[in-house]
């Protein structure tokens, strides 16, 4: 008998038919023998729908009270789905964050989980319940409920399977698995059976939206595989695992795209010890991150700075930077929202050479200029023009073989 933590996202409960569904499935989960917790997000929309309705009273709605209201969207799917299992005859129980003791810091709307005290989904497993917990919530040391940010059902539903020691958690989600770009843009892109945990981080944060990235270093950290399939179908999706786990190492997995990107440039700023710190120390105090950064010496003591931030945060930035560029005695400052970044992502880039030469030849062979170049030991990421995004997808997926009937 396995430990199974699965996760449905807002999608997989969006109506009664589908909770339904869902309830079947954990249902034939539970009759295999198997111990099951299920994670649930809100119905697709209602999180949304309730930020409206928040921001239709105060423009910067109090953040606990946020929270508050936030969770109740989750808290609805799991006593439905809880409700469902036992009217099939199932013993279930829905239990809310604060109830599975997912204790967070004070953080609200983007805490991050401190501890999990599992005792309470323990004692229900061990009576043979199917435990239900509201996911994307858990409570801080003074008893206030508290949400973790965007896609945080990923992060509970993972945080718990570590606390657990679950054999492996599933992710349930519209998507049948992880692919080597986004199919939607490129219709070669192709499913793959596994990736690194290292690799599935590196695209989390590089625009893949299969998986909140918290959610994917939790698993990395207390090595619990992951995988991501289809609530919709029976078909087998990706696992995300240890790298050293008989996965098939590719020089390139996968091609990711981001275009929620902007960049900030600070023209001839002194070239002096504690500039840098002047130019992100109030950056980072806003809490805006800073990606991509990027400095050309001129002559006479003097530089071009110039980095990228999300696109929701560059008016701000760009204010800040003008008021400092003027402390500093820089001679401009300007921005660009019409940029994306494009990655190519793949474990197999330790042991191989040439995968820069070849990104740059492709993009080059389109006439696509890269604006700024960024590396790791398992990824490259340009900025490019926006508008040749898709085009920069298409051409890297082919060119690194990723195609269909490469």
């Amino acid at each position: 008998m396995a430990l199974i933590v699965q996760k449905y996202g807002g999608t997989s409960v969006a109506n009664l038919d589908r909770i339904q569904n869902v309830a079947k499935r954990i249902a034939k989960t539970y009759d295999k023998g198997h111990a099951v917790v299920v994670i649930l997000s809100a119905m697709a929309g209602i999180t949304d729908n309730l930020i409206d309705m928040a921001g239709n009273i105060s423009q910067t709605p109090d953040k606990r009270e946020l929270d508050v209201l936030l969770a109740t969207g989750e808290q609805t799917t799991s006593a439905l789905l809880a409700m469902t299992l036992k009217s099939m005859n199932y013993p279930a129980q829905s239990l809310l964050g604060h109830q599975a003791e997912v204790l967070t810091d004070q953080c609200h709307g983007n805490a991050r989980i401190l501890d999990i005290r599992a005792e309470r989904i323990q004692e229900l497993l061990q009576d043979r319940h199917i435990v239900v917990v509201a996911g994307f919530q858990g409570c801080d040391p003074n008893g206030n409920i508290t949400t973790l940010g965007r896609g945080g059902s990923d992060t509970s539903a993972v945080a718990i399977a570590a606390a657990l020691k679950a054999d492996v958690c599933e992710i349930y989600t519209d998507v049948d698995g992880v692919y080597t770009a986004d199919p939607n843009i490129c219709p070669q892109a192709r499913k793959l059976d596994a990736v690194s945990y290292d690799e599935m981080l590196n695209m989390a944060s590089l625009g893949a939206k299969v998986l909140q990235i918290r959610s994917v270093g939790f698993a990395k950290k207390y090595n619990i595989p992951v995988h991501v399939r289809s609530s919709f179908s029976e078909e087998e999706g990706t696992m995300v695992v240890d790298e050293n786990s008989g996965m098939e190492r590719l020089v390139v997995s996968g091609v990711t795209h981001d275009k929620n990107q902007a960049r900030i440039t600070l023209k001839k700023v002194p070239d002096i010890p504690g500039i840098a710190a002047e130019i992100f120390t109030p950056v980072a105090n806003a809490g805006i991150v800073v990606d991509m950064i990027i400095q050309n010496t001129r002559a006479e003591g003097q530089t071009d700075l110039t980095f990228t931030v999300p696109r929701a945060d560059f008016k701000q930035a760009l204010e800040m930077q003008t008021a400092i560029a003027k402390k500093i005695q820089a001679e401009d400052v300007f921005g660009d929202e019409k940029i994306a970044k494009v990655s190519v992502i793949g474990v197999g880039m330790k042991d191989h050479s040439g995968v820069a030469s070849k990104m740059f030849n492709a993009l080059a062979k389109e006439s696509i200029n890269i604006m700024m170049i960024s590396t790791s030991e398992i990824r490259i990421s340009c900025v490019i023009e926006e508008k040749y995004t898709e085009l920069a997808v298409r051409v890297l997926h082919s060119a690194f073989g990723l195609d269909k009937n490469g």
